[in-house]
């Protein structure tokens, strides 16, 4: 054999593992995507005016704050009811009556006519959008094939963030014709992903259950047994904290009181963590599910880990967007790994539902939890501790990946 042909067939064995073959995904996961584009659009569209629509009712930047976080508190509390009623009527129901709550909730808002009405509004809200979620993610485990799962959740994950990113931009266009007009967008857009879901996701046992009696419930103590499901527990509050908490919440600060940097430096950043997200969201997925879910969290984490705890030694605007970048990077490595993890412990011929909940409330209170104490943190000891205490989190999950049994072997074996 020639030289060149050895590493001919070198390259080949490389490529097959980096991009392997690719299936067709099943038409219902396209509809699925097409659903989340729309509800992650709708969401960003209200998201830049929430907060100044409840300044219009005569009430401080505390009041409006609790606008935003009674939501997610709603979320948290409902979800394990969320997770019953899939196991008790099916994902589809759930998915589409969770999508109808937020709309009629989003549109009610629309017409709040005092502060306490949108507050309430604004909670029903968050009972719906964990009916969705969860009954989202329970469709996804099911219909995604195995050999997929990675890619299918990394596919899902481009299709929020695109429609995420898209959203404000559409949403503050919107806002110049009043503030309660991203509202009532919203609410139609919520209909219309809950029509595509009703109409175009096919009556299979796997996308309907209601048609053809219940398909076994996993328990969450059976779950619990399994160490990858444990692991993905740490890991999905690791990433709560400090993707969905920590770079919400305490980045845009350190941007005006550590750098000196304005508003805008705040939302550069964001916006170029959502980039390394979505240039690491093109490849994670597939490597997932070729390479095994395991050595992606590890990494993933590690990079995000490493990367939040330099934001809070930065004292240049340069390497404040680079540590952002990196730390997206880290994000979108685990993420598709991760969901396909827990779709593993599940598998496609049980309803996840309980499991599922469980799952999305840790992320959820680490969302919650971890701006509270990384505030404490850099009031007390500043930025500095507060960043390399949530980077420690997240490495401390990886630590945790790495000793974990790779849970694609469970598909394969």
């Amino acid at each position: 054999m020639t030289a060149t042909s050895r590493v001919s067939r070198a390259t080949t064995r490389i490529l097959s593992v980096i991009r392997p073959q690719r299936p067709t995904l099943p038409r219902d996961i396209k509809v699925m995507l097409a659903a989340a584009f729309l509800i992650a659009l709708g969401f960003g569209l209200v998201a830049p005016v929430l907060p100044q629509f409840a300044t219009t009712f005569d009430v401080g930047a505390t009041a409006a704050a609790v606008i935003v976080s009674i939501f997610a508190f709603m979320r948290l509390v409902f979800a394990p009811a969320g997770g019953a009623l899939i196991g008790r009527w099916g994902e589809r129901p759930v998915y589409v009556a969770g999508l109808l709550i937020v709309a009629v909730s989003t549109a009610a808002c629309a017409f709040a006519q005092d502060y306490w009405q949108l507050l309430v509004f604004r909670g029903l809200g968050g009972v719906g959008s964990v009916m969705f979620t969860v009954a989202s993610m329970a469709l996804v485990v099911r219909l995604a094939p195995p050999e997929s799962r990675g890619r299918v959740s990394g596919a899902y994950a481009s299709a929020f963030l695109i429609g995420s990113v898209l959203g404000p931009v559409v949403g503050g266009l919107l806002a110049g014709f009043g503030l309660r007009v991203p509202f009532l967008c919203y609410a139609a857009a919520l209909i219309l992903a809950a029509a595509v879901v009703q109409t175009q996701l096919s009556h299979a046992p796997s996308a309907d259950r209601s048609t053809v009696g219940r398909a076994p419930d996993m328990r969450f103590a059976e779950a619990w047994g399994i160490g990858v499901y444990r692991s993905a527990l740490l890991s999905s509050f690791a990433n709560g904290w400090a993707t969905f908490g920590v770079r919400m919440a305490t980045v845009p600060l350190f941007a005006v009181a550590a750098l000196g940097a304005g508003p805008e430096a705040a939302g550069l950043a964001l916006a170029v963590f959502a980039a390394g997200n979505a240039a690491a969201l093109t490849f994670s997925g597939r490597l997932a599910d070729s390479l095994g879910r395991r050595p992606l969290m590890v990494v993933g984490l590690l990079v995000a880990g490493l990367a939040t705890a330099a934001i809070g030694f930065t004292s240049h605007l340069g390497w404040f967007l680079a540590a952002s970048v990196v730390a997206g990077v880290g994000s979108g490595l685990l993420g598709p790994a991760q969901q396909a993890a827990v779709a593993d412990v599940i598998g496609n011929e049980r309803s996840g539902g309980r499991v599922l909940a469980a799952y999305q409330m840790t992320s959820d209170v680490g969302a919650i939890a971890g701006p509270v104490l990384v505030g404490v943190l850099a009031d007390r000891l500043g930025y500095g501790w507060a960043f390399g205490v949530t980077g420690g989190v997240l490495v401390l999950a990886a630590a945790c990946w790495s000793v974990t049994r790779e849970p694609l072997k469970r598909i394969e074996g």
